[in-house]
């Protein structure tokens, strides 16, 4: 099969045939291509018009390395992920301002944020984020939960969360989670097998077709706590609050579900009142 290489703004995109990017120039001029990853249908772009800059989400074009689906396939997740950010927006999730058919696919366009990605993607900002004081990062934890009572209190489920969804604004001290793409509706059974970075998942996702919920969704939680405060590395050693927040985020990672606790809420008091 021969690879058809676009160059935008100086990246490189690898296609499957040749495809015309031009309908972008609708929304704007393409400041730089944000993601190209392999593991996504998707391609996201930084466009800016004469008003402001946007965070644009693009499935339709036909990437080399999709091995998950098909294009068409990609497209219509990203459809379905449309209706995902207006069910639960909220103040520490990224903003959607617009969904549509675009280029023969769909494009989710979003507010721009200035904040950075804490993943391993961007190690410089992730040394960055886990030097900050504690209490800084204690607060941008608070914002993460918070989310994720309400994602549960709209009877959602966090699928395929991980660090690299966390956005960290230095300047204004504030967290904004994005690409919640896969986010479903609680209880799902999974039927794609493991979804996400090995640090977040859970026993019962690693196995098609089990019950993924809202305990599950502590264990993601508890996962969130060690990526945030001990680098991933769940020995208390790395660990760098008290012993007894230690505890309450190793419970939340337990193997055997009945061992966590039992919702976000009860995490989020066993947090807090272990921190005071």
């Amino acid at each position: 099969m021969e690879i058809v290489t676009e160059i935008i703004t100086g990246t490189p995109i690898r296609l499957k045939k040749p495809f015309n990017f031009d309908f972008l120039n609708k929304y704007g001029r393409i400041v730089k291509v944000v993601e190209n990853g392999e593991g996504s249908g998707n391609l996201c772009f930084c466009i800016e018009n004469e008003k402001k800059k946007y965070f644009v989400k693009f499935a339709g074009a036909p990437k080399e390395k999709f091995d998950i689906g098909t294009t068409e396939q990609a497209a219509e997740w990203l459809r379905e992920a449309a209706q995902v950010y207006h069910d639960l927006a909220h103040k520490n999730l990224i903003k959607l301002i617009k969904s549509e058919e675009a280029g023969g696919g769909y494009i989710n366009i979003f507010e721009w944020t200035d904040s950075e990605c804490i993943g391993y993607p961007n190690p410089l900002s992730r040394r960055r984020f886990l030097t900050l004081p504690v209490d800084v990062k204690l607060r941008a934890f608070k914002e993460i939960l918070d989310f994720h009572a309400y994602v549960a209190k709209k009877n959602y489920v966090a699928i395929d969360f991980y660090s690299d969804q966390i956005l960290y604004d230095f300047e204004k001290d504030r967290v904004t989670v994005c690409d919640i793409d896969f986010y479903q509706k609680s209880p799902y059974y999974g039927d794609k097998g493991t979804w996400g970075s090995s640090n977040f998942v859970s026993p019962e996702e690693r196995v098609p077709g089990s019950r993924v919920d809202e305990i599950t969704m502590v264990y993601t939680m508890g996962a969130a706590a060690f990526s945030i405060f001990s680098d991933y590395d769940r020995s208390f050693k790395k660990w760098t609050l008290g012993a007894s927040m230690y505890k309450v985020a190793k419970r939340a990672v337990s193997d055997e579900r009945e061992q966590r606790q039992q919702s976000i809420i009860e995490f989020i008091k066993e947090w807090d009142t272990n921190c005071a």
